[in-house]
Formats: C-alpha cells, structure tokens, sequence
C-alpha cells in the first residue's frame, strides 16, 4: 500500500514536473520566535507558495547548523517550545494544510531520547511525511529507519561534495522520498558559488538514479533558486534567509510577539517565498 508520505512528496514533484517547475521549500524551527508566530509563518509559507516544507525542532547543540539557525533554537527553546510543543504546532498546522509535504530535519539525540519507534509514531500522528537526521552516520541508521517504516514515515539522506562513490551508492540504493543534497562542506548560511560546487555531485546522483534532488545551504536568493535548478537540482531548501528575517521581528527573552507585529513577520515571510517561488519557473 502506498503511504501518505509518498502519495504527497510524488503527487507534489509530478505536478512540478508537469509545470516544468522546480521546487522551493522554506525552513524554519518550530516554534521561533514563540508558537503562535511559528504557526503564522508556517501559514506564510504555505501562501507564498512553498511547494513543501522543511522544518526543524530546536536542539541545544545543533552542529550542522550556522549561527542564525542555532540562535533560532535557542529562541525556540526560551518560549518554552521542546519537542512536544513543536509537535502540536506541526499538528495545527497539519489540520489546515492536508496536501503539502512536510520534512522534518533534527539531530539523533532528539529522537533516542524516547526511542525511535516512539518519536516516529509520535511525528506521524502529527503530520510530518519525512525526517532527516542530520548527524545519524549511515551505518548507524537501521533502526531509525525501520520504526520510520512501521509508522509511515518516510526516511530522508543527505550527499555531500565529499560523499564516496560506494556511499552514495548505498545512499542511493535506500530510495528515501527525495534526496537532500549539501552544496559544500561547513554549516548552514549563504553561499554564492552554490551551483559550481553543487554541480558535480548532482551530476554523480542523476548518472545513477532519478530520486529527486533537493539543494541545500546557501540558497538565499531567487538567483540562487535558479542556479540550483541550473546545475540539475528538482528544488532548493531555504532556511537562513527565512531566519534570518524572523530575527528581525522577535522579542527579548522569549517573549510572544503581538498580534500586529505576528502579521508584520508574515507579511515579510510570505513576500519572501513569493519571491523565491517566482524563480523555479524561469
């Protein structure tokens, strides 16, 4: 039986394909600045036209991740938002928005804490459709994958510049719902030569299966959106860029912000991913 994970991320990249469209798929961490304006900006997300989303739970020590993306979790976590709060916001939103994929990408000790066949029952029920565990080596991913399965959850890997030929064949060979695909070496932030250093490896990928490719870090811009899909991405991943606009509206010390300045922040996000849309379609 085909599962709802599947049935969205190949409903949403068929559609695309049949527009001649790329993608485009904001990030943001679940509950920054505070869970109503998460929910806001999830909502934006969807209005500016994101074809799918990526979002992550904050994580005291997110090693993958540049400054903006860390002080957004610890915006995160100062309005109080852990893992089950993050899960009720995606639930929310979930209840609004049936057909958009949804990824979730986090750190393994997120989902060891209480166990793998626990935490992935738990981002199902919610509606997430993939995870992606940033810093759980290959060798080390069978059981994560396994109550991934059992719960419907679809199981996202990452290829690096660096990545061997006999690990990405294996990386390949596990036929998750797409495949994110790191630009550089080094942390999450800008990057303006994205596509030189992103095209050898989307290359390498497309010679040997026709998973769909996602680029991430450094994607910023609309002329990074088109470089991305230039070098032979289906889509990019934007998630600096995003947070970096939120940190310019959130409050000190964990504070909610009000309604007016909540619909500021999504006014700017929404105009943000209508712009970055724009660019998969020239």
């Amino acid at each position: 039986m085909t599962l709802m994970h599947d049935q969205r991320y190949e409903t949403a990249f068929r559609r695309l394909r049949e527009r001649g469209e790329g993608a485009f798929v904001p990030f943001t961490v679940l509950g920054d600045p505070d869970p109503e304006s998460s929910l806001a900006i999830l909502r934006a997300f969807a209005d500016g036209g994101a074809d799918m989303l990526e979002l992550g739970i904050a994580f005291s020590d997110p090693l993958a991740d540049g400054p903006t993306i860390q002080a957004a979790d610890l915006r995160a976590l100062d309005a109080g938002v852990d893992p089950v709060v993050a899960l009720e916001i995606l639930a929310r939103f979930r209840e609004e928005r049936t057909e958009i994929p949804i990824g979730l990408l986090l750190y393994a000790n997120l989902v060891r804490r209480p166990g793998p066949a626990t935490f992935y029952r738990r981002v199902g029920r919610a509606g997430a459709d993939s995870v992606l565990v940033a810093d759980l080596p290959w060798e080390e991913s069978a059981p994560f994958k396994e109550a991934a399965e059992k719960a419907g959850v679809g199981s996202v890997l990452m290829a690096t510049p660096t990545t061997s030929e006999e690990r990405l064949e294996r990386i390949l060979a596990e036929e998750g719902p797409y495949l994110y695909v790191v630009s550089r070496t080094g942390v999450t932030g800008r990057d303006h030569n994205l596509a030189r250093s992103a095209a050898p490896l989307l290359r390498r990928i497309r010679r040997r299966s026709r998973i769909p490719t996602l680029l991430g870090f450094g994607v910023g811009k609309p002329e990074h959106v088109r470089l991305a899909l230039a070098a032979g991405a289906d889509g990019a991943i934007s998630g600096s860029a995003v947070v970096e606009i939120i940190a310019q509206h959130a409050s000190d010390g964990g504070r909610a912000l009000s309604r007016a300045a909540r619909e500021r922040l999504a006014g700017e996000v929404r105009n943000f991913v209508t712009a970055m849309k724009k660019a998969t379609r020239s």
